[in-house]
């Protein structure tokens, strides 16, 4: 039976609105993909949310890494991010392992999941058949990503459907404590993202413009020299027959560049598809959309590159902020699982 002691859930708000949290690994260089389908996404949120934003560089543990890669790739998609549009002053943006709060959260998180539900995670299966050498971390993460989720306090999480089962196990797990323990965690919704561009390769349209599935030429990353993405969106694939309309059963190739176009400039494809009749045309316009898009982020991250000690400044003012939010929320979870207060 539990005792009149509970702490009960007392919010730390940055403001009187939904709070949001989004996480991103620092495993490399940010393309296309990523700023059209989901940053773009996220720069919107600090208007709409309080956003919180977290560079999970615990969950890179995962699987082995260069040290001294981890740690320059962090400071790099810190200020990759800031480039492309994240405030440190409108949201929470810091480093996991800045803020100790996720390794301790992420202990009680292990002893309330079960055995069964991280053995039938899709996403463990799929890095397991391509390791060589399979951490418990590796099994054991989706603890740790509810842990991230679940301490600050997360109205929403917006992923797609390929990461929807972590959510799940989120809210299984956080409303299984709750009920053994009393009303601790706020209970997140999983949301689907308003529509990012759906960007794929350029060489290969039938699959996702990815850093993980190598192609030289079908990636277009977020640093690229301005000339080179022009060369690679000229020699995207396309077809024979001719035809500028969206649809990407049909027209993988055509579709895939209406589809950057329009995220470029903020129009629906298939409105865009009606400006052109002749690919090379479209091309063009592509390739000059996207240049347009990513010179400034490309002056901005120079900017910060050039000031490392602004860029770890900034990411201290982010730990503080999220700590203060994180430090109630594990108080309260240890006090009510019956850990003696130190």
């Amino acid at each position: 039976m539990l005792g009149s002691a509970q702490i009960p859930i007392l919010r730390v708000t940055l403001a009187k609105m939904a709070r949001v949290f989004s996480g991103i690994q620092p495993s490399g260089d940010l393309h296309l993909g990523n700023l059209l389908g989901a940053l773009m996404n996220w720069v919107n949120h600090q208007e709409e949310h309080d956003a919180v934003y977290c560079i999970v560089d615990l969950h890179a543990l995962t699987l082995p890494k260069d040290p001294d890669e981890l740690r320059s790739n962090t400071l790099q998609l810190a200020q990759l991010l800031m480039a492309v549009g994240l405030d440190p002053t409108r949201s929470t943006l810091f480093v996991q392992s800045h803020v100790q709060e996720h390794s301790q959260l992420a202990w009680l998180m292990e002893c309330t999941v079960s055995f069964g539900e991280l053995s039938r995670m899709t996403a463990f299966k799929d890095k397991a058949d391509r390791s060589e050498f399979i951490s418990a971390g590796l099994f054991t993460y989706p603890a740790l990503q509810a842990a991230d989720i679940l301490l600050y306090d997360t109205d929403l999480v917006p992923v797609g459907d390929d990461q929807r089962q972590h959510i799940e196990i989120t809210r299984d797990v956080a409303e299984r404590f709750n009920h053994r323990f009393g009303e601790t965690f706020v209970v997140p919704q999983h949301v689907i993202p308003k529509a990012g561009a759906r960007v794929m390769d350029l060489q290969h349209p039938d699959r996702k413009m990815s850093k993980s599935e190598h192609s030289v030429n079908g990636t277009i990353n977020v640093l690229e020299n301005l000339d080179s993405v022009r060369k690679k969106i000229k020699r995207a694939v396309t077809d024979s027959d001719g035809e500028v309309r969206f649809d990407f059963e049909e027209k993988a190739g055509v579709s895939n560049l209406l589809s950057i176009l329009g995220a470029a400039k903020g129009i629906p494809p298939s409105e865009v598809a009606t400006s052109f009749e002749r690919y090379g045309d479209l091309k063009a316009a592509t390739a000059d959309a996207v240049v347009e898009l990513l010179s400034p982020i490309q002056e901005r991250f120079a900017d910060l590159q050039a000031d490392p000690a602004e860029t770890r400044r900034l990411l201290q003012v982010g730990a503080d902020k999220a700590r203060e939010i994180a430090s109630a929320t594990l108080t309260r979870a240890q006090h009510n699982c019956g850990l003696l207060e130190s």
